[in-house]
């Protein structure tokens, strides 16, 4: 399993031993969670910070846009040399032209769903992503409690990856931990991103590890 600990639970006044564990840890990628407070009812962090991030973390970065006009930012996230620009298919309009974007800035693209979104609404886009991530709590807050919904949303992507020949890796974002991840895993999801769960352990390091063996 691969694993993108989120920087939304991480301790904001001192990153810097955060983002040390995050590059000797086993995980895969940082997670970064976007909100501008329109989109969902929070606001996070901007590109001043997550530039900052970027020059100390060595893990590829995994950024997810909780904004509305995701188009519009595409640039920005690619000067961060991200891997992944993530966005909410229920906050863009032209999805394919989004996607074609992206991937001209040379990132990878990814459609995140909330969890009330259908997962047929991907038909006709999964054959260009590199990513698919499932919302399991909705969007905008940390530390909320797992959907337990999520997990047959993910058998279900899993079926319209494999029937398409889609090479989407499958993403599960918001109330994960040992017990909710092997249920995910169980489903087919291929990374799991995790916040309170990690930064809130008394070992990040061994959080991380119970969930790259599941």
């Amino acid at each position: 399993m691969k694993v993108s600990p989120s920087l939304l639970s991480a301790n904001f006044a001192n990153l810097l031993p955060d983002l040390e564990m995050i590059n000797n840890s086993e995980c895969d990628y940082l997670h970064l969670d976007v909100m501008d407070g329109v989109f969902v009812p929070n606001i996070s962090f901007g590109f001043p910070v997550m530039k900052a991030v970027s020059k100390v973390c060595t893990k590829p970065l995994d950024v997810h846009l909780m904004i509305v006009e995701p188009q519009n930012w595409i640039s920005q996230v690619a000067d961060l040399g991200a891997e992944y620009m993530v966005f909410h298919q229920e906050a863009c309009t032209h999805i394919h032209r989004t996607v074609q974007a992206i991937h001209a800035a040379g990132m990878k693209a990814g459609i995140s769903l909330c969890p009330a979104t259908p997962i047929n609404t991907l038909e006709d886009i999964i054959e260009d992503l590199d990513q698919v991530l499932l919302m399991s709590v909705n969007p905008g807050f940390g530390g909320q409690p797992f959907i337990p919904h999520a997990v047959k949303k993910v058998n279900q992507l899993r079926r319209l990856i494999d029937e398409s020949g889609s090479k989407a890796l499958i993403n599960v974002d918001g109330g994960v931990n040992a017990e909710t991840g092997a249920l995910l895993a169980a489903a087919g999801a291929d990374i799991l991103v995790a916040g309170s769960y990690v930064f809130g352990a008394e070992d990040p390091e061994a959080a991380i590890h119970s969930l790259k063996v599941l």
